[in-house]
């Protein structure tokens, strides 16, 4: 039998420079690979998100715009709101306070903190129902500015929640519907564009 002797190849230097050359360049090849399918999962996860945005209700009823006229306190009480509270209108040139209010606030002064990009939640209870006032201002109390929680005592529902010309009425305390609803529209001025 004969025997084979293999002798190991031995690397030149040209063959190690070779070599280095095509370990980086697969290196590269590589990174570009990561990178890019790093961008794709980046771009279809926010692709997603703005579907998902755009594809989901918007919480509470849309109602018709009534307008966004000022008018004096003299004016006060002549105009019928479509909607019990009130969603847009005539209203005062002032501001309500930001907050929690014992009593009602005139439908032409909360009407411009709407304008403004305000969300108002009403409560209406012949009791005063101290419990879900008390609920209720919990949840208001989360925000500095933008939100109000005012009696209201002429709804047909223990709560609402009115936005620029959006509204929503239950009777039931209902957190997450009410967090919901003053994320959804908080801090969205509705001045006219000039």
């Amino acid at each position: 039998m004969e025997t084979t002797i293999h002798k190991r190849d031995r690397q030149t230097p040209a063959n190690a420079r070779a070599q280095k050359k095509q370990t980086r360049s697969r290196q590269r090849r590589n990174r570009r690979f990561l990178v890019a399918g790093l961008a794709v999962v980046l771009v279809g996860g926010l692709a997603a998100l703005l579907l998902a945005a755009i594809l989901s209700p918007r919480p509470g009823e849309s109602v018709a715009s009534q307008g966004n006229a000022h008018i004096a306190e003299t004016q006060m009480g002549q105009f019928a709101y479509s909607t019990t509270p009130p969603t847009s209108g005539p209203h005062l040139g002032s501001l309500a306070l930001w907050g929690v209010h014992d009593q009602p606030i005139p439908n032409e002064l909360q009407v411009h903190n709407l304008e403004d990009g305000g969300v108002i939640v009403h409560y209406n209870c012949a009791d005063g129902c101290p419990d879900l006032a008390a609920q209720l201002k919990e949840v208001v109390t989360r925000y500095r500015d933008g939100v109000i929680l005012e009696p209201y005592p002429d709804m047909e529902t223990r709560i609402a929640l009115t936005a620029w010309q959006r509204i929503d009425q239950f009777d039931q305390f209902d957190e997450a519907r009410i967090v919901h609803f003053i994320r959804a529209y908080r801090g969205i001025d509705h001045h006219p564009k000039q």
